[in-house]
This record gives structure tokens, C-alpha cells and sequence, in this order.
């Protein structure tokens, strides 16, 4: 069963970039310039901070019309009845996961090479409820970035063309990606642009997302 889901601009949070800002404030803004999807990161909250963070980002992106993600724990993911969560190569096979979560949860892979993303069974032809593939891929880093440590080489657009030729599975560009480079990445195949920091450091976030859903339209050829 394929999910219709628009991944254009996916912003990924991270509270210390926010510069003591409130973090709810921050998605709000996001969702207001035109973020289509956000995901929770938190590597250094505890269980129960991550829960309530959770359950209120749920309360507020369910009033917005907008799924929430959450990064690496399924454990809240559950908790909080989130849309999906997103995972790494590093943490529970995302297999597991879905047998976790059900086939109607949205489901994110990281890869790191084309190797890896070509060896991910593909959720539009494996047969069953929903399949047992990860509804989008998480390509990255695209370019230097650092928001996230734990990645291998960077991509490139180069890399990114050669995997969007080779299979039609949705990909998430992530890394390095800012409103100047947004409009290369989907003409290199992506399907959306995973942000962090030019949205969570931005002076105005609603703007920054305003500006990046504008580049995602002409990467589209649909300015």
C-alpha cells in the first residue's frame, strides 16, 4: 500500500541550535513558512524528556496537519502514537521497525552509500500490507556539514543523480542543505530537503522555511 506523503521541506530539530529559543515555537514558525513534515532529534534528553517533548510537538503538529517523525527512539515514537520514526544504519534494522510501528506508520532510513540504499527492498513492490520497506531514504550528507557527526563521506549531487537513477524510491536529502543549494538538490533527484540548522538557527524560521519550500518549487522547475 504506497502512503501519498510530501516530503519537501522535512525539518529536523535540534534544541541547542535553536539558541534558547522554545523549540515549539520554532516548528510552529517552520509549519507556518511551509514545512510539510518535522522530526524530533534528541540525542541527549532523557526517555522522559523526550516523551513529554514528544507528546506536545504530537499536539501541536496534529493541530497543524503536519506528521510528526521521531529519530532513533521507537520507544516514543509508540508512546506518543507518532506518525513514524526515522532511523540510522546503527540502529534497530528498520525491518524490526516496521514490524514494530505497523505497516501504516511512516518509516525513515539513513544511508550512506548507493550500495546500501540499493540493497533497501522497495516498499512499492514488496507485497504485503504496506511492505516491509522504509516509506523514504534519508540520503546524506549532501554536502559538509556540522549538525551530524556520526555520517560518512559526503555525497555530493553527483552521487545523489546516480542513486535517483536507479531506483524510484522517495528520497530525503540531508546534510549541508540551506536555501542556496536546495534547488540543486531536487534537480539532482530528491523528492524533499531535510533542514536543520538554516531553520532552527534562523532569526525568523517561518521566513527560512518560506524561502526553502520557494527553492524546492524552482528545483521543481515550478517557480
Amino acid at each position: 500500500m504506497s502512503k501519498k506523503r510530501d516530503y519537501s521541506v522535512y525539518l529536523v530539530t535540534d534544541r541547542p541550535l535553536c539558541a534558547g529559543r522554545d523549540l515549539l515555537r520554532i516548528i510552529e514558525e517552520a509549519v507556518a513558512g511551509g514545512a510539510t513534515i518535522v522530526q524530533l532529534r534528541e540525542k541527549d534528553a532523557t526517555a522522559r524528556e523526550f516523551f513529554e517533548l514528544a507528546r506536545a510537538a504530537k499536539d501541536l503538529l496534529d493541530r497543524l496537519g503536519v506528521p510528526l517523525i521521531i529519530n532513533d527512539r521507537v520507544d516514543v515514537a509508540l508512546a506518543v502514537d507518532a506518525d513514524g520514526v526515522h532511523v540510522g544504519q546503527k540502529d534497530l534494522p528498520y525491518a524490526e521497525v516496521r514490524k514494530m510501528v505497523g505497516p501504516h506508520k511512516i518509516v525513515g532510513l539513513s544511508v550512506d552509500t548507493v550500495e546500501q540504499a540499493l540493497s533497501v527492498p522497495d516498499l512499492e513492490v514488496v507485497p504485503g500490507d504496506g511492505g516491509f520497506g522504509p516509506d523514504y531514504l534519508g540520503v546524506g550528507p549532501v554536502f559538509p556539514t556540522n549538525t551530524k557527526k556520526d555520517t560518512s563521506e559526503v555525497w555530493g549531487l553527483d552521487k545523489l543523480a546516480e542513486l535517483r537513477r536507479q531506483t524510484h524510491q522517495k528520497l530525503v536529502g540531508i546534510g549541508g542543505v540551506y536555501v542556496g543549494n536546495a534547488a540543486d538538490v531536487i534537480r539532482a533527484g530528491a523528492d524533499g530537503v531535510a533542514v536543520v540548522s538554516a531553520i532552527c538557527a534562523a532569526e525568523s524560521p517561518k521566513q527560512a522555511t518560506e524561502e526553502l519550500a520557494a527553492a524546492v518549487m524552482l528545483g521543481r522547475g515550478l517557480e
